[in-house]
């Protein structure tokens, strides 16, 4: 199944000047979005994770059922005020501007085996700050994941120590 015909591209999103893909028509398309569950699960269903993180909103979408299907624990990282136990909090620095992300201090058990899974690699600054809350909580970053990754925009470069997996490039 070609999963980029359920990707629509949508110009001057949020502002002009953007291209944003539109992941809403995969999303109501269940044989599509089962699809690319599916094909992120073929390629990490060899590996043993504790957990998968994922950060709001659309990390959601992918992470929570991915986790189901490995059988591990799903993670979530948010905004402020958002998670309601004592929290870590990063700045990052994302394609449209600077943001914060909060994970609960005890998410994570140290050493744990952690699998980043969200909707796009743009710049990297959402994944990359993700990282160091997983890392800063004691959890261990073995692989990331994205659905859409738009390599003009060199997001990987943020993650070299990290094996970092894309089902759709751009």
């Amino acid at each position: 199944m070609d999963l980029k015909k359920y990707i629509r591209d949508v110009p001057d999103f949020p502002k002009p000047g953007i291209m944003f893909k539109d992941i809403t028509p995969l999303l109501q398309n269940a044989d599509a979005f089962n699809h690319a569950i599916f094909q992120m699960y073929e390629r990490v269903k060899h590996q043993k994770f504790d957990y998968v993180v994922s950060m709001e909103s659309r990390g959601f979408l992918f992470g929570a059922p991915l986790a189901l299907r490995l059988g591990c624990g799903f993670v979530p990282v948010r905004k402020p005020g958002k998670l309601p136990f004592r929290v870590k909090e990063a700045t990052c620095m994302k394609e449209y501007g600077e943001d914060k992300l909060c994970i609960h201090e005890d998410a994570i058990p140290y050493g744990s085996s952690v699998l980043i899974v969200d909707d796009l690699l743009a710049t990297g600054g959402t994944v990359e700050t993700t990282a160091k809350l997983v890392e800063q909580v004691g959890g261990r970053v073995d692989q990331v994941m994205f659905l859409i990754e738009l390599t003009f925009l060199k997001g990987r470069d943020k993650l070299k120590q990290y094996p970092v997996t894309s089902l759709l490039i751009y």
